[in-house]
């Protein structure tokens, strides 16, 4: 099993999350998060005074997939999330030892299902 986290500009979850459902994504974590990359932030006036915005907004998506499934998911969020622009996110694959379900105990992929 592999965690997929991206990091996409926040207009873009829906079509993201449409994208994922797609390709049999049963479930996902969503998360509202700032930050920061290549983009770095940008000047905003309130008020007739200036300041820099360092932290952008962004969304995390949690998802937990099998190996077989890694690759859809990847390419399903890549298409969906890009604009071509600086900004757009990044992916990140992380190995995942064990899931269990809590309700009935399962584990492995068993619980992705």
């Amino acid at each position: 099993m592999k965690k997929v986290e991206a990091i996409i500009k926040p207009f873009k979850l829906e079509e993201v999350k449409e994208a994922l459902a797609k390709v049999g994504v049963q479930g996902l974590t969503v998360t509202e998060v700032k930050g920061f990359g290549r983009q770095k932030g940008h000047k905003e006036l309130y008020r007739g005074a200036e300041y820099v915005v360092e932290f952008l907004p962004k969304v995390k998506l949690e998802i937990v997939v099998t190996d077989e499934g890694l690759e859809a998911v990847v390419k399903a969020i890549v298409q969906s999330a890009s604009t071509g622009r600086i900004g757009d996110g990044k992916i990140f694959v992380i190995p995942v030892e064990e899931a269990i379900r809590i309700r009935t105990s399962e584990t492995g992929d068993a619980v992705l299902q």
